[in-house]
């Protein structure tokens, strides 16, 4: 098997295993949007990632913590609803990011706009590799510690508070660990697509789980086979990885939804 191919493949098993434990979180706690505006984000951290001749995770990943941190300071405003400021923080952030683009175009240097959209998991290279692994394990780490606040939170944030969990800090600590995920996701299946990938293979894995923790081993081995499906149907078919990959797992959820409830 040629490298490129073994670089994409674990690549994807990287990302897979720490997007679907933290899907289920967005899942239950009803986050797809926010997903999206730190997606949105990760283009303006790419732009100025090319424009100071760095690597492009840890400035999508400080890009996306900010975002994160502006929210969570304007949510204790309560005079405007959290999907109002997520619509200002999203859009915001890629008008910013199209315009450092357009600035870095301008002066002649070279930025794969639809690799970073879409995906580019076919180019993904050692460092990068190395990356998503790190960062993986980092998620994965803070997410094992945090799990019981998290799921609290998740089912009834009063509750929680009751049970002695810190509701602020574990919200603002998911946020973080959503946008260093995202940072890591960004050259598997591209900014527009993340959420995506966040969100089915979770989607699935609730249709057949009866405990939070079934649920996110499901989700994990779903997250798994969309990437080998999405892989493999890219390379038969000569098609976009990136968006195979998203295919591939919505395919999972419809079938397992006709099986489930027919």
């Amino acid at each position: 098997m040629d490298d490129f191919l073994i670089n994409a493949l674990l690549a994807g098993i990287g990302l897979a295993v720490v997007a679907g434990p933290l899907g289920c979180i967005v899942v239950w706690r009803r986050m797809a949007y926010f997903g999206d505006t730190l997606a949105h984000s990760a283009l303006l951290g790419v732009a100025m990632a090319v424009s100071v001749d760095i690597l492009p995770v840890p400035a999508v990943a400080a890009t996306g913590m900010t975002i994160a941190a502006v929210l969570f300071w304007l949510e204790k405003n309560r005079e405007l609803s959290t999907d109002t400021l997520l619509g200002i923080l999203s859009h915001t952030a890629l008008a910013l990011g199209l315009i450092v683009v357009s600035i870095e175009q301008a002066r002649g240097t070279g930025i794969n706009l639809m690799g970073y959209l879409f995906g580019d998991i076919l180019a993904v290279s050692g460092s990068e590799l190395l990356w998503i692994y790190l960062g993986a394990a980092l998620v994965l780490i803070l997410y094992a510690y945090h799990w019981r606040a998290l799921l609290s939170i998740s089912v009834d944030e009063e509750l929680a508070k009751i049970d002695g969990v810190h509701i602020s800090r574990t919200r603002f600590i998911f946020m973080l660990l959503l946008a260093l995920t995202i940072a890591v996701a960004i050259k598997v299946v591209g900014v527009l697509l993340i959420t995506a990938l966040l969100i089915v293979p979770s989607a699935t894995a609730r249709l057949f789980s009866s405990t939070p923790l079934q649920m996110v081993l499901l989700s994990v081995l779903f997250a798994i086979a969309s990437v080998l499906f999405g892989l493999g149907g890219s390379l038969y078919w000569d098609i976009a990885t990136g968006p195979a990959i998203v295919v591939a797992s919505s395919i999972a959820f419809f079938v397992s939804r006709l099986l489930r409830f027919q």
